[in-house]
């Protein structure tokens, strides 16, 4: 079996830290399944499920976010960079969740499990102090999905020759310094 590589960074907005890098066995070499339908529903699916673990409210799916997601992954994967998107302060920001990994080698419901993982760093206190291990990146992720006034997500995946890239992007946005998640 070969390792897989997947990095990862925290929500846009905050202070940029160096993404993180995961190693992972794969027991398949298949591709993983794609589509449009799929993304959709694997998104809300386990967006939902995380909310509805924390007695918040489910997601709806955006058009016009997912839009926005589509456009910025698929610069991402043009530019074969892994950084957030420069966006504006106020109330038209969108909350945004990164994922990247090597193309073809996971599903949906697996990019969307690394955010989900975060939880078990997790603490109910407000942003930035939501990490039992101090660094509010190992943990932002999980709470921009459950963040209990984010009402709408977006998703979309693009790839490039070596990598898929998947953005999530959310309205109202989360991780708001001095609030809680839920």
């Amino acid at each position: 079996m070969r390792a897989i590589l997947l990095a990862m960074v925290a929500l846009a907005g905050c202070a940029a830290e160096a993404p993180t890098q995961v190693v992972e066995r794969r027991t398949t070499m298949a591709p993983a399944p794609r589509g449009e339908a799929p993304l959709r529903t694997a998104m809300l699916r386990g967006h939902n499920a995380a909310r509805d673990a924390v007695g918040v409210a489910p997601l709806l799916w955006d058009d016009r976010l997912a839009t926005d997601a589509a456009a910025y992954a698929a610069t991402l994967a043009r530019k074969n960079r892994f950084e957030h998107a420069a966006q504006p302060q106020g109330s038209s920001r969108e909350g945004e969740n990164l994922w990247m990994g090597t193309l073809g080698a996971y599903r949906y419901d697996e990019m969307l499990g690394h955010w989900i993982d975060e939880r078990l760093h997790y603490r109910p206190a407000p942003t930035p102090d939501f990490s039992t291990t101090g660094r509010w990146g190992d943990v932002a992720h999980y709470t921009q999905m459950v963040w209990r006034n984010t009402t709408a997500v977006g998703c979309a995946l693009a790839s490039n020759r070596d990598n898929d890239y998947l953005v999530c992007r959310y309205a109202p946005a989360g991780n708001v310094v001095g609030q809680r998640a839920f």
